[in-house]
């Protein structure tokens, strides 16, 4: 049986695998025969690739003295190596290590390639590295993931049997994906074999990677995922509250795929998944529940990976029929994107519009140099370059017209300067969309993942273009307009008279079939005989908010954009409408709400934002946000306080994202609106959710 770790490092597996070894030799009575069986049968097993030159050289080190022993009695002769090569396991032709002469260099080479391609490779294990932005972009390797070499396994880049659709599949670039499809391949080849590897998580649950996991489950017969959790970046924690630590010390969640081909299976392979939770230490830590388990105690749940996703993640298949008969928002809602990408954001967001236009007077005026020391910019990456965003800026004279506002942040507008141009000013501008936003219009932002923990709450709405972290840190935001309008060359606003619709007629001839009611194609309708686009957006809009709707979709609503259920009826869907006109006012800021929810700000001072804290109402006083050490606001509910809208708490982010400027009036008032909207918004939650119960409950439609 041949091993190979094709991303070797220090050889910290192989040293592991030599350690099992040994003492599966010594179980047998013949520790003696250690050095002959090290010699004839061991080193010829043995293999690993390692591409950098360090810990290729520890790894040599550290395996020669422990294929010695305590005692050291292993010489290694003078006709034989370890088979661990200084190589890159991605690229298409191996290169050799440097070697005192051109004929080691020559054989070394030589002997990597028949690991690589020819020898029967049964056991492939490691720990591969992980990097979404790949430098491993070589041909050899961009064809064996998209299933062109010869008997490569089904392409990563195609899902039941077309392709996978994805606008940015980059992730599906990261070297470990790359690691684990040449692995598949090389067991492939050889007929049978397992697959051990320790990587990032991401692959189980994310929607990008469901050609892959059908390709896995293609070749191999039997998958054991363990995911270990421990994602910093989306905030777990363990299912009773507590801490949840990564086994390594990365932010990157992790998982153990165990992937088991043999010689006769022709079938799908069967899925066993289990988690790991909790502390990396201490009793009932991570590190003592793997030492001290293995594949047959640890309780694994089988899965039924399905079709369009194959996830590798426990559903409730049940409620996964149920969810899937929903309208899925990028078809309700075609003309979406995520929102802009600035790429420097000190340069291209400012808090106002004059603030704006000065600071693109003065980049168009600098020279390159002086404006990348001005504002800090940086070296040029591919897609901003200092000088691409100059020229965008002097190319358009009209510079005080492409000054816009921009949804920065929930409830945060601020100003950026647009030009639609891509890759000048602002990097990614998303014209195809974003267009459509300079002219009256209503936009629906959401999330396609959420990768942090807790409730779904990845939907807003706006009038404005936004940036693609509107919702959080960690996911892409994207942007659905509601209305489209004409290309045109300019910014200039266009006469709604111009717009059209931008709902798919198959879905408003549903909900037309569905409701009795007569579509037309803009403004809202009498919700008695006729409905109107922003109709449908509030009724998509509630249906979102609706607390059960998040609570019973929770898993799905996390995994890909959120799917939309046609209405039962028209009193339903007359009654959701019109509570998603209401909630959608709010979130517009458009209403002030009720009087009682408006916090106050009655002590005069510098209104500076020095330092943001929350203290508690008490009997003498409301709760208070405190935005110095003698300023604050009073009447902010616990609850508004920690409301949550994506990844923030808008009602403290607001505010911090302010520290060191002094609030004006306007800002006042805003953040009272805020305050408002956020206290009122889950009174009108719990309203959809009783509509809904009152017209039989769910499943809706």
């Amino acid at each position: 049986m041949i091993i190979l770790d094709p991303a070797a490092g220090t050889g910290t597996f192989l040293r592991e695998t030599i350690v099992r070894i040994r003492e599966t030799v010594e179980t047998k009575g013949r520790g003696g025969a250690w050095t002959e069986y090290v010699r004839q049968h061991l080193l010829p097993r043995i293999h690993g690739f390692e591409l950098l030159m360090a810990p290729y050289a520890i790894c040599h080190l550290r395996l020669a003295l422990d294929l010695g022993g305590e005692a050291r009695a292993f010489q290694m002769p003078l006709d034989t190596r370890l088979n661990v090569f200084l190589t890159n396991t991605l690229e298409g032709r191996t290169r050799g290590a440097h070697g005192p002469g051109l004929y080691e260099i020559a054989r070394e080479a030589q002997e990597a390639e028949a690991v690589k391609r020819e020898k029967p490779v049964m056991v492939v294990l490691g720990n591969p590295p992980y990097s979404g932005h790949s430098a491993n972009k070589g041909a050899w390797i961009a064809d064996l993931m998209r299933g062109r070499i010869d008997g490569s396994p089904e392409s990563y880049f195609t899902v039941d049997g077309g392709p996978l659709g994805e606008r940015n599949p980059k992730w599906l670039n990261d070297d470990y994906v790359k690691f684990i499809r040449f692995a598949q391949w090389r067991i492939e080849r050889t007929g049978e074999g397992v697959l051990g590897f320790v990587t990032n998580h991401g692959y189980l649950d994310n929607p990008t990677y469901r050609g892959m996991r059908q390709s896995l489950m293609a070749t191999f017969d039997e998958i054991h995922l363990l995911d270990l959790h421990g994602n910093a970046r989306r905030k777990e924690r363990a299912p009773d509250g507590g801490p949840d630590q990564n086994v390594f010390d990365i932010q990157q969640g992790v998982a153990i795929g165990l992937f088991v081909k043999r010689r006769d299976g022709d079938e799908p392979a069967r899925v066993f998944h289990a988690d790991l939770w909790g502390p990396r230490e201490g009793d009932g830590g991570k590190y003592g529940q793997l030492d001290g388990n293995d594949v047959e105690t640890t309780e694994w749940t089988e899965l039924t990976p399905r079709s369009p996703y194959y996830f590798f993640v426990p559903r409730d298949e049940a409620l996964e029929d149920e969810y899937g008969a929903g309208w899925k928002l990028t078809d309700i809602l075609p003309i979406n994107s995520a929102g802009i990408v600035t790429a420097r954001d000190k340069l291209t967001i400012q808090w106002s519009d004059d603030e704006m236009r000065r600071t693109v007077r003065e980049f168009g005026e600098l020279p390159e140099e002086a404006a990348r020391e001005r504002w800090r910019l940086g070296p040029d990456r591919r897609d901003w370059k200092v000088a691409l965003a100059q020229e965008d800026v002097r190319g358009h004279p009209d510079t005080d017209d492409r000054v816009v506002p921009i949804l920065y942040r929930p409830f945060d507008e601020r100003f950026t300067w647009y030009s639609g141009r891509s890759r000048g000013f602002i990097c990614m501008p998303r014209p195809e969309v974003m267009r459509h936003m300079l002219s009256p219009n209503l936009g629906l932002t959401a999330c396609r993942q959420q990768s942090q923990s807790g409730p779904w709450t990845l939907c807003g709405v706006t009038r404005r273009i936004t940036g693609h972290r509107i919702l959080t840190t960690y996911d892409l935001g994207s942007l659905f307009p509601l209305y489209v309008y004409p290309a045109s060359e300019d910014s200039a606003e266009l006469d709604i008279a111009e717009r059209t619709p931008n709902l798919a007629p198959e879905f408003t001839d549903a909900v037309a079939a569905a409701t009795g009611l007569a579509f037309t194609p803009d403004g809202a309708g009498d919700l008695a005989a006729t409905f109107g686009p922003e109709d449908v957006f509030h009724w998509c809009y509630a249906v979102l908010h609706s607390p059960e709707y998040r609570r019973r979709y929770a898993d799905f609503l996390k995994a890909d954009f959120p799917r939309v259920p046609l209405p039962a009826n028209g009193a339903l869907f007359a009654e959701l409408a019109a509570l998603g006109a209401q909630l959608a006012a709010l979130h517009l800021l458009d209403v002030d709400g009720p009087t009682d929810d408006a916090p106050t700000f009655d002590v005069g001072g510098t209104n500076r934002v020095d330092r943001v804290r929350y203290t508690e109402p008490t009997a003498d006083a409301g709760g208070r946000v405190w935005i110095n050490r003698t300023q604050y606001f009073e009447g902010v509910a616990p609850e508004t306080w920690a409301f949550t809208i994506g990844g923030y708490r808008p009602a403290e982010k607001w505010l911090k994202d302010r520290r060191g400027r002094p609030l004006d009036y306007d800002d006042i008032g805003r953040y009272q609106r805020i305050c408002v909207a956020l206290a009122e918004t889950p009174r009108l939650m719990a309203r959809i959710d009783e509509a809904i119960a009152a017209h039989g409950g769910w499943p809706i439609g």
